[in-house]
């Protein structure tokens, strides 16, 4: 579905990406992991056009992503929600989730009915503005929101950042569902455990380089990998 290959990348003259190689296929849950600052976030931004590639080149269904406005990689079918949430303040549960409401693979799979029924809490909220929501709502919102587009990949930067353990473990739940649903999701996050348990495959970023691809249970068995790039 997704095929990331020699992808570079830099902010001004400073080059943070230099070879990155990945592949996601439909209904796959991949990690990007390593430790803070080693370019994941850079990776996601320029998988959506937020940052111009350097070299390298992306595809997502066999058609080139590479040099694309972000506007155009979301119509390709990829949805993100952004570390930091950045949903709509001033604007209502509902709003939000209207705002982002796109069909364009056929009938949607995600309408607000379907969002309020998979986030409860979403519905209790609706007429509540973006800002007073607590952290997990917002989240919740954000994931919502990023879903009213039904993309085909789903992208998550630090899903869980600054959230109460139970709250996680709610957002942690909802992604099992959605994978469970045959969702393809990208995801960032620093939760390793958690990580193990939903996803299929594995990317640790080491200074803007892969160092490492592999499975859950090949993760689990390799020690060096977790100590030396992931340990903090």
């Amino acid at each position: 579905m997704l095929r990331v290959e020699h992808l570079a990348a830099s902010y001004g003259p400073a080059q943070v990406l230099f070879d990155i190689n990945f592949e996601i296929g439909a209904g796959e849950v991949v990690t990007l992991l390593g430790r803070n600052g080693m370019g994941k976030t850079t990776t996601i931004r320029t998988l959506m056009g937020l940052v111009v590639a350097r070299a390298g080149a992306v595809s997502f269904d066999g058609e080139p992503l590479t040099g694309l406005p972000p506007y155009r990689v979301a119509q390709a079918g990829l949805g993100l929600v952004p570390e930091g949430r950045q949903i709509f303040p001033t604007l209502s549960v509902e709003e939000n989730l209207v705002a982002t409401a796109a069909a364009r693979f056929g009938p949607p799979r995600w309408t607000i009915e379907r969002i309020y029924a998979f986030f409860p809490r979403l519905a209790e909220r609706r007429r509540h503005m973006g800002n007073q929501l607590s952290g997990g709502e917002q989240q919740m919102l954000a994931i919502g929101r990023a879903l009213m587009t039904n993309p085909k990949l789903i992208i998550l930067d630090e899903a869980t950042e600054g959230l109460a353990p139970l709250v996680r473990a709610e957002v942690w739940n909802c992604l099992a569902r959605l994978k469970a649903d045959g969702q393809a999701i990208l995801l960032v996050d620093k939760h390793l455990d958690a990580l193990q348990k939903l996803a299929d495959r594995h990317v640790v970023i080491e200074k803007g380089h892969v160092v490492w691809t592999g499975t859950t249970a090949a993760l689990a068995a390799d020690a060096t990998v977790r100590r030396r790039y992931l340990q903090v």
